[in-house]
């Protein structure tokens, strides 16, 4: 462990995160909604702390190591979850409790889109916007950004970019320089983002709304504007938009990137993971449809369809949006749409869960000793298309599983010790640990009513989705600080 490395980084990351709080400044200008002060304030502390970390050691040139960046990616997420609260707890509207502030927090930053918050339609301009950026620059952007910008402070970057990039395949690389991926990864988010919020614009959004929701669906964050969420809108074109986009974002940036490159749409048909992410979007929504009319949920099929296609796609890649609530729903829907929520979004996408190349290869790797069963001495390999997948892939994958397993049945029975009921503990533990947002029973609609207690558990859950359980776990290794 090289301490100084770490803190040298920590603290040029968090100046560039002060950066965040200008936004919403001229936010406030232009709308003179008289909320700017909180963010002039947050700017200033947050600035002030990152040089007095940074300056004592910005002279220093230790080489920062994969171990290091482990650390620095759990330290700057924390971090970053804390510094991201300063307007919450400063502004008057809302004017959260600490706890509610941080929970709020990392919640935008993990873009998980659980909220504690009443009366989002009357928020300030600043504060509604300041919400949906944070969840964009958590979507992608802050550690893909800031591995592309520490090169040129003569910092590399690929400890970094391993320590963060989700997925059993995160050691690939699209370009040769670590710089140049990043770079790439950014730009297509960007241009992800810009055509969204043209969609939304086009299709009647106002364009307050189109850049916030754009920033939210980008990031299959799930944040709104507005209490009712998409709902708001009652517009079915709005509605296909954001399914459109939410699928897109839930595909591996990488595969983005090579069908670009090449200008070679097929590139899709023939990846494993995204033919499988598809078929379980399809088949889920068919499973919805039917149930949603022939529970008489809704009378016509048009709107059961409707329906269930964007709650499928909306909580299948852990975006979390609503146009119905989809949590009074028969309880057969309310469970399979959670349970969609696990499998999440491809590796290397935006979106939360367990990832579908990993349920993909949990399944391949069952039926393996199915067959192996059958024929003991056969060599059998798990292939993904063309490729046979390396054993220690295989194997990390169902060491993943098992800690997931783990952590989530640790933090559901926390939960449910500190009085909360069944339903609602496994909801939100699952909702949180997946990024997901909504849950069941008194997490629906909001998670204000939760006591402090069971809100830091979600935080920490929220944290321990977001960087894929390995990163954060590893710190808590005694090998992990062995010289």
């Amino acid at each position: 462990m090289k301490p100084f490395a770490v803190q040298k980084v920590l603290g040029l990351l968090l100046t560039l995160f002060s950066l965040s709080m200008l936004p919403p400044i001229l936010v406030s200008l232009l709308y003179q909604d008289g909320a700017a002060l909180p963010f002039l304030s947050a700017f200033a502390l947050i600035l002030i702390t990152g040089l007095l970390i940074s300056l004592p050691v910005y002279k220093r040139k230790d080489d920062l190591r994969l171990r290091d960046g482990f650390m620095v990616v759990v330290l700057f997420w924390t971090v970053l979850g804390l510094s991201g609260s300063l307007p919450f707890i400063l502004a008057d509207n809302p004017h959260l409790s600490v706890t509610d502030a941080i929970f709020e927090s990392m919640s935008g930053l993990t873009t998980t889109g659980a909220t504690v918050i009443y009366g989002i339609d009357y928020l300030p301009e600043s504060v509604l916007y300041y919400r949906q950026q944070l969840q964009w620059l958590g979507g992608m952007g802050i550690i893909v950004l800031a591995v592309a910008v520490l090169p040129m402070l003569g910092i590399g970057g690929m400890q970094l970019y391993r320590a963060e990039t989700p997925g059993p395949m995160k050691d690939s690389k699209l370009t040769p320089r670590i710089t140049e991926t990043a770079k790439a990864l950014w730009y297509i988010y960007l241009s992800l983002t810009i055509a969204c919020g043209t969609a939304y614009w086009i299709a009647g959004m106002s364009l307050f709304d189109a850049v916030g929701h754009a920033f939210s669906t980008v990031a299959i964050g799930g944040f709104s504007t507005h209490d009712e969420s998409i709902g708001f809108f009652d517009n079915t074109t709005i509605e296909m938009i954001a399914v459109v986009f939410m699928l897109l974002s839930g595909v591996n940036f990488a595969l983005h990137y090579v069908a670009w490159n090449r200008r070679l749409p097929t590139v899709y048909l023939r990846d494993s993971e995204f033919r499988f992410y598809f078929f379980l979007m399809g088949l889920s929504t068919v499973v919805v449809t039917v149930a949603l009319y022939y529970t008489d949920t809704y009378i016509l099929w048009t709107d059961a369809f409707t329906q269930g296609l964007f709650q499928v796609v909306s909580i299948g890649t852990t975006t979390g949006f609503t146009t119905a609530e989809f949590y009074f729903w028969p309880p057969f829907l309310e469970i399979l749409l959670l349970f969609a929520s696990f499998v999440g979004g491809c590796a290397g996408s935006t979106g939360g869960g367990i990832k579908v190349i990993r349920f993909l290869l949990l399944i391949k790797q069952g039926l393996r000793e199915i067959a192996r069963l059958i024929h003991p001495n056969a060599q059998i390999p798990v292939r993904m298309g063309s490729k046979t997948v390396n054993h220690r892939v295989v194997d990390a994958v169902w060491g993943f599983f098992s800690l997931y397993v783990a952590s989530f049945t640790v933090m559901y029975l926390a939960l449910a010790a500190t009085g909360i009921d069944l339903m609602t503990s496994f909801s939100a533990v699952a909702a949180c640990i997946n990024n997901l947002g909504p849950g069941l029973g008194r997490v629906g609609a909001s998670y204000a009513s939760l006591h402090d207690p069971a809100k830091w558990i979600l935080c920490f859950a929220m944290l321990l989705g977001r960087l894929e359980i390995f990163t954060l776990l590893v710190l808590l290794s005694p090998a992990f600080w062995r010289r």
